[in-house]
């Protein structure tokens, strides 16, 4: 066995771990609504302001989860936050399942929805600390599109489930209970450590990054609160925009949702696309075509091939898009990766915070069609005005001296071995 076999072994392990637990949280405790919003509304005789309204809890309980967990990860580690995640994310989708009424299903969602706030900070934390920096962004990326396999699953069970909507969110807790379990087994702690592993963790061992908002960090905020605003509309409204105004089927529309999360999964690639582009081209070009995508939706709901090929490509874009802003906001952050994962996706979930209910709102006094197209023109704008700069930021000497720690310690990293 060569030196190299165990961490390349342990990457792996992470990796698959980090993506199922993202799998758990994002796509079957928080989009799955999006999924299952025909059926609530019928129910539980829901209108789309109140489906907004539902969504809009989901994303705010986000926002306060994710500002928790950013700033919990440095002390209790990456083990003991994702945890937390799944256990939250199991929580929640039980509490969906047994729902009796309108407030309890309320109660699930923003619990479900918190879960995906808690979880994208340890496991950002972890890969930073013990991923080597060559390998970090395709991890990173790998990880992220978790989502997209748990669009992917939930779609099949939601089929099997038929009318019976509840066995299929049992069946979401159960496959969040399991992967609970095995980011306990499998996710570093990535705490501090007495003695020399502490020179790690030093350049980042504050709760808050200094400087709260460094270079590039304004432009970051834009583009991900524009992302938000923007993917809401399909995320919350899309399978429903195709039962109501498309007159697509149950099953039609729910093999599109299918498409979405399997295509999702493409969005992996965004971490080798910034490589290829350069993140501000990368940004740009992924953006615009979402925005596209959701625009498609709004002009053919009625036609199975043009709705199946706007939200595949939606989730394919949504998650590389999520993935470079996850990038961007590592290297914003350089010294306090998990305040810049944090920062990131705080925003954007913020963004979807406000647009869901006023989407909904929009939806209700003049037609989810034109929703749809005031969320593609804000995608637009976020791509064309927001895109990152296309230099890199300077590496601090905090950050190098963390990376020297790290090549001190890991004598399996490339750069040792030379």
């Amino acid at each position: 066995m060569t030196p190299t076999t165990p961490a390349r072994s342990s990457v792996w392990k992470l990796t698959f771990a980090g993506a199922a637990l993202i799998a758990a949280c994002y796509g079957l405790a928080r989009f799955a609504y999006g999924l299952f919003v025909p059926t609530f509304r019928e129910a539980f005789d829901l209108g789309a302001a109140t489906v907004g309204a539902l969504a809009s809890g989901s994303y705010a309980s986000y926002c306060v989860a994710i500002i928790i967990s950013t700033l919990l990860t440095p002390r209790f580690g990456g083990r003991a936050i994702a945890v937390a995640a799944g256990t939250t994310a199991t929580l929640g989708t039980v509490t969906i399942a047994l729902a009796p009424n309108t407030a309890t299903l309320a109660a699930g969602v923003i619990v479900a929805g918190a879960s995906t706030g808690i979880a994208s900070p340890p496991l950002a934390h972890a890969i930073a600390h013990t991923v080597e920096t060559a390998r970090q962004s395709r991890v990173q990326t790998v990880v992220n599109a978790g989502t997209g396999l748990g669009v992917a699953i939930s779609g099949p069970v939601a089929l099997l489930a038929h009318e019976h909507w509840r066995a299929a969110w049992i069946a979401f807790a159960a496959l969040s209970a399991a992967i609970t379990i095995w980011a306990a087994l499998t996710v570093p702690r990535t705490t501090r450590a007495p003695g020399a592993t502490a020179g790690i963790h030093a350049a980042g061992a504050g709760l808050l990054p200094r400087p709260l908002l460094p270079p590039g960090a304004l432009r970051l905020i834009g583009a991900a609160l524009l992302l938000g605003t923007s993917s809401t509309a399909i995320w919350t409204f899309g399978r429903d925009l195709l039962v109501s105004e498309g007159r697509l089927s149950d099953t039609a529309s729910t093999i599109c949702w299918i498409l979405l999360g399997a295509l999702g999964v493409i969005g992996a690639a965004g971490g080798d696309l910034q490589r290829i582009l350069g993140l501000r081209r990368a940004w740009i070009v992924t953006v615009t075509v979402l925005a596209a995508s959701t625009g498609l939706v709004a002009i053919a709901p009625s036609s199975i091939v043009a709705s199946a090929l706007a939200l595949a490509v939606f989730g394919a874009t949504y998650i590389a898009a999520s993935g470079l802003l996850l990038l961007w906001g590592t290297r914003v952050y350089a010294d306090h990766p998990a305040a810049g994962v944090g920062l990131a996706f705080l925003v954007l979930a913020l963004g979807q915070t406000l647009a869901a209910p006023a989407l909904g709102g929009i939806s209700d006094l003049v037609g989810q069609r034109a929703a749809f197209i005031v969320a593609a023109a804000v995608g637009l704008v976020g791509a064309l005005t927001c895109a990152p700069h296309s230099e890199q930021p300077r590496r601090s000497a905090a950050s190098a001296g963390q990376r020297a720690a790290y090549l001190t310690l890991d004598p399996r990293s490339p750069e040792h071995r030379a």
